[in-house]
């Protein structure tokens, strides 16, 4: 265990940990691996034992500016604890990432491991890597899918140019479809916890129309329109819409 003296380098398990979330083979995660390799641990973070504040060694941690958005996240399992991993993306020369442990403790040097997941790995036609359980898949273009997973209530993206896997928050996604769908009723656009038992309410074009109003407020990942000639309710006319209200 760690006698919480900072800076200090990553416990060799923390690092094992971190590496397993971030896929060596997937470019996009390859490059946070290695700048987290030129890392040392400069601090504990605002959320406590196991919030690891990384940064170059001449680095000073910040605790003021909010979390940035979690990059990548995995899960854990022991026989006799559970730690849910997650690093976040990278805010100037600073990483924050979170080993948390189910009983509030840190990861230990030693343990029996029972099996450990990751979004990280997902790619289009497998199942959810948390449950096993399918997925319905929405092709946002040639390089992006939108997946939901009713079982375990998440939504993400995969981009096959880098190979990410990104969270997309339920309740933000929500409201663009609610604007797609002109929905108003206080009853249903304000109730997110009703996507999931509504899906098959809504087409592939209704998700892919809210997926793209969702990245122009908060860019997540680029979207390529296809260069044949669009549709009503196509990528390339969705696409359209927006770029004129932004003009």
């Amino acid at each position: 265990m760690t006698d919480r003296i900072y800076p200090r380098k990553l416990r060799p398990k923390e690092w094992d940990v971190l590496e397993f979330t971030l896929p060596f083979r997937r470019p996009g995660y390859r490059t946070i691996r290695e700048r987290i390799e030129a890392c040392v641990v400069l601090a504990e973070g605002r959320r406590g034992i196991g919030h690891l504040v990384l940064g170059l060694p001449s680095g000073v941690p910040d605790h003021s500016s909010p979390l940035a958005p979690v990059l990548s996240c995995g899960v854990v399992e022991s026989t006799n604890d559970l730690f849910s991993v997650a690093v976040r993306e990278p805010d100037g020369d600073q990483i924050d990432v979170e080993i948390m442990s189910g009983r509030g403790d840190e990861i230990p040097d030693h343990f029996e491991e029972k099996r450990r997941w990751t979004y990280s790995t997902w790619s289009p036609g497998d199942p959810s890597p948390a449950t096993g359980r399918g997925v319905r898949e929405v092709r946002i273009d040639g390089a992006l899918t939108l997946a939901i997973a009713a079982g375990e209530k998440r939504l993400w993206v995969h981009d096959t140019l880098s190979g990410m896997v990104h969270l997309i928050p339920i309740t933000n996604f929500y409201n663009e479809l609610m604007i797609h769908k002109h929905i108003r009723e206080p009853k249903t656009a304000l109730q997110s916890g009703l996507f999931f038992d509504q899906l098959n309410s809504y087409t592939d074009a209704d998700f892919c129309a809210a997926f793209v109003a969702y990245n122009m407020m908060r860019r997540r990942v680029m979207i390529h329109a296809s260069e044949q000639p669009g549709q009503p309710g196509s990528l390339q006319t969705i696409l359209g819409r927006f770029r004129r209200k932004k003009a």
